[in-house]
């Protein structure tokens, strides 16, 4: 890493930052949107020089980029569908990312069970080419394995019917803090970044998108709002793109044909006891097509997933019971113990924003590309949606590129992203840590010795989250919510539903004490027996 990021901000104090933006009359740049493309965008373009200000309305990554598998990777099944280009890609973002935040995202091997005499030799085979494909980007080398050492890699694995596996290398990481971290870096390069602060209105002069309306939506009396104008507006709003566009068309009389197809993907945590390994399972092809992945994260262990269509786009989309007979039936089939419905801690949905193809045929999501898209509309408003995590950083590329062409921006220096390590990312050569551990520290990386700083480190409340976890939630990183602290700064709502409700009566206070307000207790409650009941 050839570069170095400026000391965080010492507080993310909320009426600070409004009195920031009721100051500001006029950025370079708008981004609408606190997710993995948004956040990108807003870092990329701070670092060439932009003034930028990001707006999200609920909180960071608080939709789809807190809710992907928990995979850093080049796309084994897009290799499979012909799509050497964005696994190429994907495969080298995938290291970049590994470079600048290894304390949220390392490598992480992957074992595919055989038990079909003809898998070993038919997936490794394919596995060879994805190494070819990663080039110097490589995270390990691929290995055919025999029954025995299959088995011994994933213990708890089914071995009746075992013939050997294929053992290659991805990724994984935290994608909520990863978001997070991606926000706070931002906004310690100068970008001015708000959550709970949603545009309500795009703004138009002479037919060409001007600026944006906004509105905190935290305080329900003396609500604060105002308008912004800006060279450029982007929308990051994910799977909520063709809202704004909507916006945005009506104001020039158009009609807007949506852009995004929605489609569901389930996950489902139990013990890790069911394999207590600290390597991935991954079954390329299910009975129905699909795949499974069994994923150690944080202590825990991820089933899933799957790819559902949906039309309705939810903020806090339901699992269907028969997505979890999927994951339970096929997770049947190749553990030894197969997990059952009262077995699961956690159940949680993320929507994937997949771009409509310009001419829909039958076969489903698995036929929608997973590239990303990014539109520029005649009164200059530029929507991006699509990707996936792994290539945020390139999208973000893409995106300023297309604002370039489009003479929405100045001239821009080369980006610096790719090799800019975001905060709290240890120097080279530090001792590694790895995200298959229980949660702790070692998430912070730099910042742990600021987190033990603060009232409350020996205050457990849980699953590795301490008091002063939540006071430097409140103070570093923008939580107000109980849920901000426990689904996103920490992770225990999506690794154990019902710890997070044992929990978050002490986070509440705790909150109360640091922001004055009990961070919507009762809400929170409400949405974790969401999480965990089982939808049977």
């Amino acid at each position: 890493m050839s570069q170095t990021a400026a000391p965080p901000p010492v507080t993310t104090d909320r009426d600070r930052l409004l009195h920031d933006l009721e100051a500001l009359s006029e950025v370079d740049l708008i981004v609408i949107g606190g997710g993995a493309s948004g956040l990108g965008v807003a870092l990329d373009a701070r670092l060439r020089g932009l003034s930028v200000l990001l707006l999200e309305s609920c909180d960071f990554a608080g939709g789809t980029s807190s809710r992907a598998t928990k995979l850093v990777h080049g796309g084994v099944r897009y290799l499979a569908q012909g799509n050497i280009g964005l696994v190429r890609e994907a495969l080298h973002e995938r290291r970049a990312l590994l470079n600048n935040a290894p304390h949220l995202a390392q490598p992480l091997a992957f074992v595919m069970p055989a038990y079909r005499p003809w898998e070993v030799p038919f997936y490794g085979a394919g596995l060879k080419v994805y190494d070819a494909l990663a080039g110097s980007a490589s995270l390990g080398r691929t290995e055919w394995l025999g029954r025995a050492r299959t088995a011994a890699q994933l213990p708890g694995l089914r071995t009746a019917g075992l013939f050997g596996g294929v053992k290659y290398w991805d990724g994984q990481f935290d994608d909520a803090r990863l978001a997070l971290t991606l926000a706070r870096t931002a906004a310690a390069q100068g970008a001015l970044v708000l959550n709970y602060c949603p545009v309500v209105d795009v703004l138009h002069e002479n037919g060409r998108v001007c600026g944006v309306r906004w509105r905190d939506a935290l305080n329900a009396v003396g609500r604060r709002e105002g308008a912004v104008r800006a060279r450029c507006v982007i929308n990051a709003t994910g799977v909520w793109v063709d809202d704004l566009r909507r916006l945005d068309d009506a104001a020039r009389g158009q009609d807007t044909t949506p852009m995004v197809a929605p489609s569901q993907g389930v996950h489902l945590v139990v013990d890790r006891s069911f394999m207590p390994s600290t390597e991935a399972l991954l079954i390329p092809r299910t009975r129905d097509g699909r795949v499974l992945f069994a994923v150690p994260w944080l202590g825990h262990l991820i089933l899933g997933t799957t790819d559902t269509p949906r039309d309705a786009v939810a903020r806090e989309p339901r699992a269907l019971p028969e997505e979890v007979a999927f994951i339970l039936n096929e997770s049947a089939h190749v553990l030894a113990r197969a997990p059952r419905a009262e077995d699961v801690l956690s159940v949680w949905v993320g929507l994937r924003p997949l771009v409509r193809p310009a001419h829909e045929d039958e076969g489903g999501t698995k036929a929608i590309s997973r590239e990303h898209t990014v539109r520029v509309s005649p009164s200059g408003m530029v929507t991006v949606t699509g990707g996936k995590w792994t290539t945020y950083r390139s999208m973000a590329e893409d995106v300023l590129r297309h604002c370039g062409d489009a003479g929405l921006v100045p001239d821009l220096p080369p980006c610096r992203t790719a090799r800019f390590p975001l905060l709290g990312a240890p120097p080279p050569g530090a001792p590694a840590t790895r995200l298959t551990d229980p949660p702790g520290l070692h998430v912070y990386g730099t910042e742990a010795s600021d987190v033990q700083a603060l009232p409350g480190v020996g205050n457990d409340l849980g699953l590795g989250l301490s008091e002063a976890m939540v006071r430097h939630a409140a103070r570093r990183e923008y939580a107000r919510t109980v849920e901000d602290v426990l689904a996103r700064r920490h992770r225990m709502l999506f690794l154990h539903a019902a710890r997070a409700i044992q929990a978050a009566p002490e986070v509440s206070r705790i909150l109360a004490d640091e922001i004055g307000s009990d961070g919507d207790l009762e809400a929170f409650l409400a949405l974790a027996e969401q999480y965990r009941r089982v939808p049977v």
